[in-house]
């Protein structure tokens, strides 16, 4: 565990007076009160309330990472404001200043508002008896458990998100026809991407599902990519970078042969996260229940829907 941990964690608490009224003492003295976190106490030889908690808190985000794929298909801003207000050009404007022709004036802006109001968490109990007799391997899981469940439903929300976008609005007008009806190759890749750069945008991500992914690793274009690709991006289903599209190919199962989707990540929607992954104590003295809970709050909202092109 690292002090930036603690530091994170409680930048989290004491920013958000609604979830934690009392600050960072009144979650420090909860804890203290929790078995399950007495537990970890114990079991991991920390000193205080603060080393359990950031323990803990380690392997949520740690178990979190390979699950926020979310988070490279959406442009992603940290705001202590529960709302947010975007200003977009309906069509920006440039023009020539000179001693003949006064400037124009300026395009009508418009704006958009996006709260984060949407509360994601994860709650693991267990009964008082179990955690006394629990090895830390086993607390390191609830942990973990909780964290991928958050960075899984968060992933699945961004997904939505842009599926709610429709056809229509997408860019080029429509849902694309891609693949031959049992593959996709790399002539629809091309497609998504042009699609997008029609509309003047410019996609940097490409969502595929695993079974589209298989086909498109036994391409020339795809196999070269995969020489010079961290292993642990890989991992996490982002394993092609395509130089000159600028694009790299994002693999999750939420993805359908309905829903692939080409992304400018810049322009196309917006990911306000207001309080990002926060792990509590939870006791239930009345039902001999303890654990923790593992929330997070964001907010969601599409920019322009001419930055995305789906594919079927």
């Amino acid at each position: 565990m690292s002090q930036d941990t603690i530091k994170n964690l409680k930048e989290a608490v004491v920013k958000d007076n609604d979830r934690f009224p009392d600050g960072w003492e009144g979650y420090i003295e909860k804890a203290k009160e929790s078995t399950f976190f007495r537990r970890v106490m114990k079991e991991a030889l920390y000193k205080d309330v603060a080393g359990a908690l950031g323990a803990i808190h380690d392997r949520v985000i740690e178990a979190a990472k390979p699950d926020l794929i979310g988070r490279e298909m959406i442009w992603v801003v940290p705001t202590n404001e529960a709302l947010v207000r975007f200003y977009k050009a309906k069509l920006a404007k440039a023009y020539e200043v000179s001693e003949t022709a006064p400037p124009e004036k300026p395009e009508k802006m418009e704006t958009q508002d996006i709260q984060a109001t949407i509360e994601l968490a994860c709650k693991m109990t267990f009964s008082r008896s179990y955690i006394e007799d629990a090895p830390w391997a086993v607390l390191q899981r609830a942990g973990e458990e909780a964290g991928r469940a958050i960075a899984q439903l968060e992933t699945e929300k961004i997904f939505n998100l842009y599926n709610s976008i429709a056809d229509g609005d997408l860019a080029g007008g429509a849902v694309q026809a891609t693949g031959d009806g049992s593959s996709f190759a790399w002539a629809d890749v091309v497609k998504l991407w042009a699609t997008v750069k029609k509309e003047n945008f410019s996609p940097t991500v490409l969502c595929v599902n695993p079974a589209e992914a298989e086909g498109l690793l036994a391409q020339n274009q795809f196999i070269q990519s995969l020489y010079y690709a961290p292993e642990q991006v890989i991992r996490r289903g982002v394993f092609a970078d395509i130089r000159w599209l600028d694009l790299r190919i994002l693999v999750s199962t939420l993805v359908t042969a309905a829903t692939k989707l080409a992304i400018d990540t810049n322009y196309a929607a917006v990911m306000l996260v207001r309080r990002d992954l926060t792990t509590e104590a939870y006791e239930d003295p009345g039902n001999m229940r303890t654990g923790m809970i593992v929330t997070e709050r964001i907010g969601l909202g599409v920019l322009r829907n001419k930055a995305v092109a789906k594919g079927t």
